[in-house]
């Protein structure tokens, strides 16, 4: 944990919080760590690639975007091929997963035509690397600092939003069963000197009912931040009509543990690890974020494993006609960057796909009802 060594200046923020309020929640501390106007991870850095922290799928492999731009089109002709749509991005990283969707989208020239882009990022390094990376995409582009209401897409259209690793970076709360009910984990200063966890704080105003039983020294996470975001997502998708997908790793049943982890330059560091310079991600409870969708009215088709979803979308066929042109370089990180978007070993099975949908379009494939 972190010590009175040396301290990064959005610690010495944090401890001066802790001395005055006695405690920081674990939501409120992530949130500091990544989105802190002048300190925060996200605002602050270019944490994506090699030279980052860590590798996205898109990052890992052009075939990533350039399927989700052939599933984009087909949920289009689903809606029954409007004039216009709007294609929202959440967290789109460095721009990479829009650049292969663009790209693939103009095997479908009304499709493309179609399009207007909108792009939710909070970073001004992040946003500046995404403006040169689709500078002449030919289609309309816009940013927005969080997610557009129903009035500020402009003009008529259903919509899509898509978010792939974005609600992992959404804050938790943590509460720990104690002798005396639950309680919630706050960041402190322990005796030693180091940022720590305690069970100090107050209980949660309702325990899931799949947790009432869990025995002393349980720990469990909610996210009321990524409830939140689930139903403003419905409610664009429900007021417009459309399509949600979201990808990223969790779970697809609620459980108790705690996923919380950090990363620094690709290697896992304690979560405490030089604040607002380490990337700090949780598990995505998929049965959470499903019950947010439903409750704002939108249809939830069972979670697909990435990799199955990826298969079911042709992978091994865009694999194929990439290897048949490409040469010996080439081939080896085509082929590395397929393993690593679908291996059961990698992303295939952790990262899971949720789709949600208006009442009123068929379920997209290959998705089921």
């Amino acid at each position: 944990m972190s010590g009175e060594g040396v301290q990064t200046p959005l610690e010495r923020m944090i401890r001066r919080h802790i001395a005055h309020s006695g405690g920081l929640s674990v939501a409120d501390y992530m949130e500091l760590c990544l989105s802190h106007p002048e300190h925060g991870y996200y605002t602050t850095r270019q944490p994506f690639g090699a030279a980052g922290d860590f590798i996205t799928a898109p990052e890992a492999s052009q075939m990533f975007g350039e399927l989700l731009g052939a599933w984009a089109a087909a949920c289009w002709q689903g809606m029954g091929g409007p004039a216009r749509l709007h294609l929202v991005e959440l967290g789109p990283g460095r721009g990479m997963l829009m650049q292969d969707l663009l790209r693939a989208a103009k095997s479908w020239p009304d499709f493309f035509r179609a399009l207007r882009v909108h792009m939710v990022e909070i970073s001004p390094h992040l946003r500046a690397a995404q403006k040169e990376r689709l500078e002449g995409a030919g289609v309309h582009v816009r940013w927005h600092e969080r997610l557009p209401g129903r009035e500020d897409l402009g003009g008529e259209g259903p919509v899509m939003v898509m978010a792939n690793e974005f609600l992992d970076a959404l804050p938790v709360h943590h509460y720990e069963r104690v002798a005396e009910g639950w309680r919630e984990r706050l960041v402190v200063v322990g005796e030693d000197g180091r940022l720590a966890f305690a069970p100090v704080g107050e209980a949660p105003r309702a325990v899931p009912a799949w947790a009432r039983d869990l025995p002393v020294g349980s720990v469990i996470e909610l996210s009321p931040e990524r409830a939140a975001m689930a139903r403003d997502i419905a409610r664009l998708v429900a007021a417009r009509g459309g399509v949600a997908l979201v990808i990223d790793y969790g779970h697809v049943r609620p459980a108790a543990g705690e996923t919380l982890q950090a990363l620094h330059r690709h290697e896992r560091v304690e979560v405490f690890h030089r604040p607002g310079m380490s990337d700090i991600t949780a598990h995505v409870d998929f049965a959470a974020l499903g019950e947010a969708f439903r409750a704002a009215g939108l249809a939830v088709v069972r979670p697909l494993e990435q990799g199955a979803f990826l298969l079911l979308l042709g992978l091994e066929q865009r694999l194929r006609a990439l290897l048949a042109r490409a040469d010996t370089a080439q081939a080896a990180r085509l082929l590395r960057g397929a393993e690593r978007i679908a291996g059961a070993d990698q992303m295939g099975r952790l990262f899971k796909v949720l789709c949600a949908h208006s009442a009123d379009m068929p379920t997209p494939e290959p998705f089921t009802p």
